[in-house]
């Protein structure tokens, strides 16, 4: 009787370890449908499979690497290798080609004698060229003066460049209040200034207008003072500003 006891009891210690192993296949399972799910969401199909490859192999016995060779760490090692922003070098050569546009823009401002209306000033921001307002407008006007067309025209040969890149022209004024019919702010004036010298830019068939755009900032972005009169001739200005390229996007 006590030994029908014992094995009875070593029955029940026997069955009351069973639920482990099926427990524990239940929690790798799970453990490997939450990372093939989180993994297929930010990756493509080539990686999805490959991933799916390295699952298989783990499962059958085999050591996580996929036929190509690429465990699942490595492959998101690609990932950030593509992700990666650009090198000292590839920065250094986008300055180099900024510096030459500058010294083509310089150029053009010494052959029309144009110093003093125009200025260059070359930043990790770009290539900005700035075009003070006098040379390009009438006193509170937008529309581009008939004698500064052809300056505009020519200009936009500089602009031509191969591989494209993003153009921002933006409008400037000082903060004296605008006072006629046609505008109820500086900022309306700046803005109309800037889109209308872009239209005369864009009237260059070479250049696609996809890689433009037009901003205003009224007075509230100025370089100098407008408690002077110099100040203020200063702050209105019509600025071209001419991207890195790693601040471009392709138009095509």
């Amino acid at each position: 009787m006590a030994r029908r006891r014992q094995r009875k009891k070593e029955e029940e210690e026997h069955v009351s370890e069973a639920w482990l192993l099926p427990y524990a296949d239940l929690l790798t399972l799970l453990l490997a449908l939450f990372i093939v799910l989180f993994a297929s969401s930010e990756v493509d199909a080539r990686k999805f499979d490959q991933i799916s490859e390295s699952f298989n192999s783990v499962f059958t016995g085999g050591s996580g690497i996929n036929e190509s060779g690429s465990s699942v760490e490595e492959l998101n090692a690609e990932d950030n290798v593509d992700e990666s922003p650009p090198t000292v070098t590839e920065e250094a050569e986008d300055q180099n080609e900024l510096a030459e546009l500058q010294e083509r823009v310089e150029g053009f401002i010494d052959e029309r004698g144009l110093e003093g209306q125009f200025t260059t000033r070359l930043s990790d921001d770009g290539l900005l060229l700035s075009i003070k307002d006098n040379i390009l407008f009438e006193v509170g006007e937008a529309e581009i003066r008939d004698e500064a067309l052809q300056t505009a025209e020519d200009m936009s040969e500089l602009l031509v460049l191969n591989p494209p890149r993003n153009i921002i022209i933006s409008g400037h004024t000082d903060d004296t209040p605008i006072a006629n019919a046609d505008f109820n702010t500086n900022w309306e004036l700046s803005v109309m200034r800037a889109v209308h010298f872009m239209e005369i830019v864009l009237e260059n068939p070479d250049l696609d207008p996809r890689d433009f755009s037009a901003k205003g900032f009224g007075e509230f972005e100025p370089v100098a003072s407008n408690d002077t009169a110099e100040g203020r001739a200063q702050n209105r200005r019509v600025e071209v500003l001419i991207l890195p390229r790693n601040q471009t996007e392709s138009s095509e």
